[in-house]
Parts: structure tokens; C-alpha cells; sequence
């Protein structure tokens, strides 16, 4: 249920964004006001809220719908997986008010750092799991994890858009240590089945 939830308010919320970029601005990253205005850390997790067209929230909704609704109620419970959630759209983000906090021109939006989160602590129980990409063309959970982060790492360099990609590498990483944290038998599930791969 909480998965369901986070995706019907974080799609209400960017559809409405996209015409009104008066709301936009005001729930995006923009680390140049955070730092002057310190009462706006809020903007940490309504970041994740908010999307830069509909292109970017499907992708991130679909992929938080194939790894969410495993996680919630079985790794974690939803209390934990909330917490999980909400911390991940906040710690992803520090590493881009860190770097661009003296740059008016920087924004960024999207659940992409909590997104990174819940696929890379689903890859440590299943990382043989399989998603279906477009909902046609099969590809294993681990490798799919691989594809995300290189695909954030290019496009974080570009540059060139309001998509926080650096958000997940950063959504990634805590992803991994919150489980670990939690759950520290998830890194011997990880290995074993890491090891038995089933086209072996």
C-alpha cells in the first residue's frame, strides 16, 4: 500500500507541476535558495514529488512499482520502508546542494534517488529477478541495476536537463548500506545467489 500511495501522490503532483511552473519551482532542488533560505530544506524530499515531463515520471513510477511492491511488507516493514523511502529522496539530494549551492541556474527534480534506493536493496535478495522493459523485453534485476546507474552517470554529465542523475548513484549506495544496516544477512543472500545464475 505504500508503494501504491507514494506513486498516486507523486503522479498528482508532477502532472499538476507541468503546467504550473510556479508549484514546479517552488518543490524542485534548487540549492541556490536552500542555502539562503534555510527554511526551505523541505525542498529535500518534495524534490521526489515533482518530474521534468512524463517520459521521466513513468520510468521512474514503473520502475518503482516493479521493486517497491517486493520490498514493502517482506524485506521491510512499511513503517521501515517508508522511513527507507522518504530518507533516500533526502540523503540522494546532498550531494547536488553540496556541489551546486552557489549555481542560480541549477535545479533538479524526481524520485529518482529514492527509485535508486529501493531497486538497489531488491537487487541484494534477487538479483536474478526479472523486469520486463517496456513490459517486452526480459532483463535480470542485476543487470538492469547496472544500466540505471550508467545511464544516470552519462546523463548526469550532460547536464543538460532538471533530472537529478546524480542523485542516483548517491540513491544507490544508501540503498545498499540501509539494507545492510537492517538486514545484514542480505549480503550472504546476495552472494549466494550471485553465484548461481540461472542460464548456468
Amino acid at each position: 500500500m505504500i508503494t501504491i500511495g507514494i506513486i498516486i501522490v507523486t503522479c498528482i503532483t508532477s502532472l499538476l507541476c507541468f503546467n504550473n511552473e510556479e508549484a514546479f519551482n517552488k518543490l524542485c532542488l534548487h540549492p541556490y535558495v536552500m542555502y539562503r533560505r534555510k527554511g526551505e530544506l523541505f525542498r529535500f524530499v518534495t524534490v521526489g514529488f515533482v518530474h521534468a515531463d512524463l517520459g521521466h515520471l513513468l520510468f521512474n513510477m514503473l520502475t518503482l512499482w516493479f521493486f517497491g511492491k517486493t520490498m514493502e511488507g517482506s524485506v521491510f516493514s512499511e513503517v521501515q520502508y517508508l522511513f527507507f523511502y522518504i530518507s533516500a529522496l533526502a540523503l540522494s539530494s546532498v550531494n547536488d546542494y553540496v556541489d551546486q549551492k552557489n549555481n542560480p541556474n541549477y535545479r533538479s527534480c524526481g524520485a529518482s534517488g529514492a527509485v535508486s534506493a529501493v531497486l538497489f536493496s531488491l537487487v541484494l535478495y534477487e538479483p536474478w529477478g526479472v523486469v520486463y522493459l517496456k513490459f517486452i523485453i526480459p532483463i535480470y534485476f542485476v543487470l538492469f541495476a547496472v544500466f540505471y546507474i550508467g545511464y544516470s552517470y552519462y546523463m548526469s554529465k550532460k547536464g543538460n536537463d532538471n533530472i537529478g542523475h546524480g542523485a542516483h548513484l548517491w540513491g544507490a549506495l544508501y540503498g545498499i548500506a540501509y539494507t545492510l544496516i537492517l538486514k545484514p544477512e542480505s549480503l550472504s543472500i546476495f552472494l549466494d545467489s550471485i553465484k548461481r545464475p540461472p542460464f548456468l
